[in-house]
């Protein structure tokens, strides 16, 4: 019998999503709705101060770790003892198992760049340092996949149809929806699910991930870190995230909604099955393969 994986001890320290206000219309009636939280959570390391997150909320623990590991300021999890949330300070505390904090700290955030990510994101030196590190697998995407998980895809948001004003990222495989988390930047649902990635021992080698936002170099840097072959997105591109797509191998494809998509890097991963193609003389592939059967 296997050993039960190693887990850092946590709080449960979610929020509630939205919360309740009025507000005037067009027509002078006042209407009760609902807005999405936002709150600052500052992430500490044995102590010493990393960064602080604008975020909904609902998965603190899973954002920090997803965060630490993203921006590879710690690449174990193993050596994390514990995960405290502390809602009236607005601090996390992450205490390693060593209590050295995070390992080389001055060479690892010696550089900090400022990314286009909502609430302005931050890549550290030692992000980038290893991402070319990153091997991703090679595969295989069928169109009829991508319409399937679209589908399924369609039932979420739930956070975003109660009150607006945020984005949503979903771990997927093949037409299933593994995670789908929703908070006020892309980058910190996409981190959340690193998180939880990361505690549940989940490969991204045969993953989608999903996010409702563009794709930037950020989120391009994100899923590599993530092992995940595979974007997929409702919004559009930058050029730097294609650029970076390109060079790391990942299979880029955006405005996607309906029955409709755009495949910006990786055509050649993607089998066409959901349509007929033309094939020879204007035949469709179908005809001319049933001919040469």
């Amino acid at each position: 019998m296997s050993a039960t994986p190693y887990l850092p001890r946590m709080t449960r320290a979610g929020l509630a999503p939205t919360h309740a206000v009025s507000a005037i219309d067009e027509y002078g009636a006042r209407r009760e709705l609902r807005v999405a939280g936002e709150f600052p959570l500052t992430i500490k390391v044995d102590q010493r101060e990393v960064v602080t997150l604008m975020t909904l909320g609902t998965r603190p623990e899973e954002l920090t770790l997803g965060y630490l590991r993203n921006q590879r300021l710690i690449e174990a999890i193993e050596d994390i003892r514990a995960v405290d949330v502390n809602w009236e300070r607005g601090i996390v505390q992450v205490e390693t198992v060593h209590g050295d904090g995070v390992i080389d700290w001055e060479q690892k955030l010696a550089h900090r760049t400022v990314t286009t990510g909502c609430g302005q994101g931050t890549v550290f030196s030692c992000t980038l340092d290893k991402l070319y590190d990153v091997r991703l697998p090679q595969i295989t995407l069928r169109q009829s996949v991508i319409y399937r998980l679209l589908d399924a895809l369609s039932g979420e948001n739930e956070i975003y149809r109660s009150a607006g004003a945020v984005h949503g990222c979903a771990l997927c495989h093949e037409t299933a929806v593994l995670h789908f988390v929703e908070d006020v930047g892309r980058h910190n649902a996409a981190d959340a699910i690193s998180g939880r990635m990361w505690l549940d021992r989940i490969d991204g080698a045969d993953k989608i991930f999903y996010t409702t936002g563009r794709l930037t170099s950020e989120i391009v840097m994100k899923a590599a870190h993530m092992g995940i072959p595979v974007l997929l997105s409702r919004s559009g591109v930058t050029h730097m995230g294609l650029e970076l797509a390109q060079e790391l191998g990942i299979v880029m494809i955006a405005r996607a909604k309906g029955r409709h998509f755009l495949v910006y890097h990786g055509a050649d991963s993607l089998v066409l099955d959901a349509v007929p193609v033309p094939g020879p003389r204007g035949v469709s592939a179908a005809e001319a393969r049933a001919e040469s059967a």
